[in-house]
């Protein structure tokens, strides 16, 4: 008897549940977060619950579709990767054509949240759908895939400034690229967590791009981001006082990351992945403050 007729209803339900990652919610925050910002700014404070809302399920969903067309791509390397060995797709628990099926369940369900939002939100979910789609595969094409994977978890910050009512303007392009180029930065941090495992298996990132200088290119790259973001902020008359300390609260957070990364030992590295939700939360805080009271 296969594996996957062997399982029962329970562990197939939980195979589901680990292949969207909903047990790592640290995915979902790192396009959450950048979302609010968006949202706040171009807003110039809190939206209301009716946008809110389907902006939040939009996110969860999409991020847990990308999650599963991810597992598809990498079904045949996870296995002999040390951290992506036990997934469900690499284990045989479920086959390759349900992760497909979960992948179009959870687009559909993030394309029913764009009913409740303005028509040119729809328009500007096709490019969030394409990106999620190509992007597990451009680690077999180029070594550019954290770029990728950035225009993906960026693209929420155009589709936020539309659900508002906005054009995405100078602002709204500001935070897209220095979301971009944050994203670049911890995703590879993650990237130096299987870098071993990765040229083994001929799989590309920027952690092998980079090379020796993966930590210093990290650090300009959050040098860039914090940059953009400010800048961002400065337009729209945000940035005094409170996106100006948030801002400084980031910039010693990155450093505190360098410390403990600067040895590229893989584990602190991931930690520093991981950290990287509270840079998102500080930086929200900021704009929510500075929305408040400017």
């Amino acid at each position: 008897m296969s594996t996957t007729q062997a399982i029962t209803w329970r562990e197939r339900l939980n195979a589901y549940y680990y292949l969207c990652r909903f047990d790592k919610p640290i995915g979902t925050e790192l396009v959450f977060w950048p979302t609010m910002w968006a949202l706040w700014v171009a807003n110039q404070g809190a939206p209301s619950l009716s946008i809110l809302i389907p902006m939040i399920l939009g996110t969860i969903f999409m991020r847990a579709a990308g999650c599963a067309i991810n597992d598809f791509a990498d079904r045949k390397v996870d296995g002999a990767v040390e951290r992506t060995k036990t997934r469900p797709l690499a284990t045989g628990i479920i086959r390759p054509r349900e992760a497909i099926y979960v992948f179009l369940i959870l687009v559909l369900a993030s394309a029913c949240m764009l009913f409740f939002l303005p028509i040119e939100t729809f328009y500007w979910s096709f490019g969030a759908l394409f990106l999620a789609f190509i992007y597990p595969f451009m680690k077999r094409y180029t070594h550019l895939p954290q770029v990728f994977l950035g225009a993906a978890f960026s693209w929420s910050i155009p589709m936020a400034y539309t659900a508002v009512g906005q054009t995405p303007d100078l602002t709204c392009w500001l935070l897209y690229f220095g979301n971009l180029a944050w994203t670049v930065a911890y995703d590879t941090q993650y990237a130096i967590t299987d870098r071993e495992y990765d040229l083994k298996i001929g799989v590309k990132s920027t952690a092998i791009l980079f090379g020796k200088n993966d930590i210093l290119i990290i650090s300009m790259l959050q040098a860039i981001a914090i940059f953009l973001i400010g800048s961002a902020l400065y337009l729209e008359n945000l940035l005094m006082p409170f996106g100006l300390i948030t801002l400084l609260f980031v910039t010693v957070d990155f450093v505190y990351q360098w410390t403990k990364t600067k040895d590229k030992d893989p584990q602190r590295c991931f930690w520093a992945f991981r950290h990287n939700r509270w840079v998102g939360v500080m930086i929200f805080i900021g704009i929510f403050f500075a929305t408040t009271y400017s």
